[in-house]
């Protein structure tokens, strides 16, 4: 059949970064890579991806959904087709099954768009607009505190009105913030993320800090699933508080929303699931007036802020660009556009595959 799934795959890709980056200071990551294609020859490419070197269990699971749930499928909406796999899970659990279901997801969001012939962010229902992108590539806790305003300066140079320097919940945390501030000056807002260091003391110490600097957002002060955590920082201090990356799907995300714990939600490709579980998470941030500001891959959620204005930010921070050859950045203006392309619009590095694929 033209519109049948004939084609699904799904391979282990691992990358070896030459240097560890961020706060949590990850050196490497494994990529589950899935492809697609129907009967009248329309290819679509999804990824997901575990942060270390543990991909093989979230590889093999996606072989498993491909069984049940794709081949020799007629090319559904990627939504009924989400919702089809998402409850396959009631009895096995997300965990891994979540991770394996955002490279489908994808997949299919890209083999869906390319047959209406259309970015993804059109098909979801969205219009053209221009997203800003914040810097947070480049910081990491071991930085001194002028180390941390040059890479400041150093985005700001770039074009982007927003940074994000790494704190850990230590003393050493007002130098880094003051330093970053005073090098902005008003050119710029100013974001900070605690990679889950804090504990609810110096949470609120940092909370504090950070207002006094005019700080936009707080994110992950405390551990991601400390919901009492947040709930007793938040109550106790008016600075914004960001979290989501850490957190499976809207089940675990929904506390966050529900119980104003937190002002800004970022969904993680793989943790969440896919784009169609991104797309649910913002649609119920929306209605509760709650930002999303998603975890780094501007140029996959590119699509999510076409389909949903709430969406406020997307994030800077290098880590998979390896395996694409030339992927859009921001613009002078430090702003992320569509490139235009049907799908995901991604340019995948022709040897990519050859270099990175482990067969195991």
């Amino acid at each position: 059949m033209v519109n049948e799934i004939q084609v699904a795959t799904a391979n282990l890709w691992q990358l070896v970064l030459k240097n560890a980056v961020g706060g949590s200071g990850v050196n490497a990551v494994d990529i589950i890579v899935v492809d697609l294609k129907t009967g009248d020859g329309i290819e679509g490419r999804g990824f997901s991806y575990v942060l270390g070197s543990s991909g093989k269990t979230a590889t093999n699971a996606a072989r498993e959904i491909i069984k049940d749930f794709l081949i020799k499928k007629t090319l559904t909406h990627p939504e009924s087709l989400a919702r089809e796999i998402r409850q396959s899970f009631n009895r096995t659990g997300r965990g891994p099954n979540a991770i394996a279901h955002a490279a489908i997801d994808t997949a299919a969001w890209d083999l869906y768009a390319k047959s209406l012939n259309c970015p993804v962010g059109i098909a979801m229902g969205g219009s053209e607009r221009e997203v800003p992108v914040y810097g947070s590539g480049g910081f990491n806790t071991k930085q001194n505190p002028d180390e941390a305003a040059q890479q400041a300066l150093s985005y700001l140079e770039s074009g982007v009105k927003a940074v994000k320097p790494r704190v850990s919940g230590t003393r050493k945390d007002e130098k880094i913030i003051e330093a970053v501030r005073y090098a902005i000056g008003d050119k710029a807002d100013l974001m900070l993320d605690a990679n889950e260091k804090c504990d609810q003391t110096t949470a609120i110490r940092l909370l504090e800090i950070a207002q006094r600097h005019n700080a936009l957002f707080v994110e992950e002060p405390l551990p991601a699933h400390s919901i009492e955590g947040y709930r007793q920082i938040s109550a106790k201090s008016s600075c914004a508080i960001a979290a989501g990356e850490h957190l499976q799907g809207i089940t675990e995300a929904s506390p966050f929303l529900m119980n104003g714990i937190c002002n800004i939600i970022q969904p993680d490709l793989a943790m969440m699931g896919g784009l169609t579980e991104s797309l649910r998470l913002a649609r119920c941030a929306e209605i509760l007036d709650i930002s999303v500001a998603p975890h780094f891959l501007p140029n996959v959620f590119i699509h999510l802020a076409i389909a949903m204005p709430n969406v406020v930010w997307l994030e800077d921070f290098p880590l998979l660009e390896p395996i694409f050859g030339n992927p859009e950045t921001f613009d002078a203006s430090g702003m992320l556009r569509l490139n235009g392309l049907p799908g995901l619009g991604l340019n995948w590095d022709e040897n990519a595959e050859k270099r990175f694929k482990v067969d195991f």
